[in-house]
């Protein structure tokens, strides 16, 4: 058992799957769930056995859930060596933020819930956690923070179908988050931007706001394709 999965299988052990269901279905969003909170990190093998009694599946589930989570770019299968946490590269990161400025201003503009007084203060929670979160110089929690801002705004679309989508593209995030690193100089600028957004969709100017958070995606994206385009030891 390697220790970097260690903290996934105790908290997949805890997870609703184990109580509810054992569907691949419900197996695929208890590990992607772990990937969007930052305990499967790129490049980590997941041992078919460990995960099989943690999530109390067979491994024919185990198997079809490895599948699907497969096809959505989450997992990498290698030949004779096992199942992986995938790690993204160049043409990831523009075709995740290309998703992401197509759907992520249309939901504050469009949303159904934008003027939702509760899904509204989703936004303010997330961003008060990532400001408590750079109090602290836990630069992790301010991307656990971001993580739970960006679900919150597609969440103002009010769309079931959103939601499951987003959840693909953040747990998409958190892989090439992890390729960049816990840095304070990246993340730190985006903390303020989120409160921008925030205020601007509390304040009913839904427009404003959509602009805003398309200039921060097209901003994120340069600075992620540029630090990943850096030459080794740079």
């Amino acid at each position: 058992m390697t220790d970097p999965a260690r903290s996934a299988l105790d908290a997949l052990a805890q997870a609703r799957v184990v109580q509810t269901s054992s569907t691949a279905e419900r197996v695929a969003d208890a590990v992607r769930e772990q990937v969007v909170e930052g305990l499967l990190l790129p490049g980590v093998r997941l041992p078919e056995v460990a995960f099989c009694e943690a999530l109390a599946v067979s491994r024919n589930t185990l198997r079809e859930a490895f599948s699907q989570l497969i096809a959505e770019r989450i997992l990498a299968r290698e030949q004779h060596r096992g199942v992986f946490v995938r790690t993204p590269g160049l043409a990831d990161v523009r075709d995740v933020y290309r998703v992401r400025r197509l759907v992520e201003p249309a939901a504050v503009r469009h949303g159904v819930q934008a003027q939702d007084p509760g899904a509204v203060k989703g936004l303010a929670a997330a961003v008060e956690e990532g400001r408590a979160a750079a109090a602290q110089q836990d630069w992790a929690g301010v991307a656990d923070a971001n993580q739970h801002f960006h679900r919150a705004v597609v969440g103002l679309a009010g769309s079931e179908r959103l939601d499951a989508q987003m959840a693909l593209l953040l747990a998409e995030m958190r892989l090439i988050f992890h390729r960049v690193g816990v840095r304070e100089d990246f993340h730190a600028p985006y903390l303020e931007r989120n409160g921008t957004v925030a205020d601007l969709v509390g304040q009913g100017r839904p427009d404003e706001a959509a602009g805003e958070l398309d200039a921060y995606l097209a901003d994120a994206e340069a600075r992620i394709v540029a630090a990943l385009d850096e030459p080794a030891g740079t």
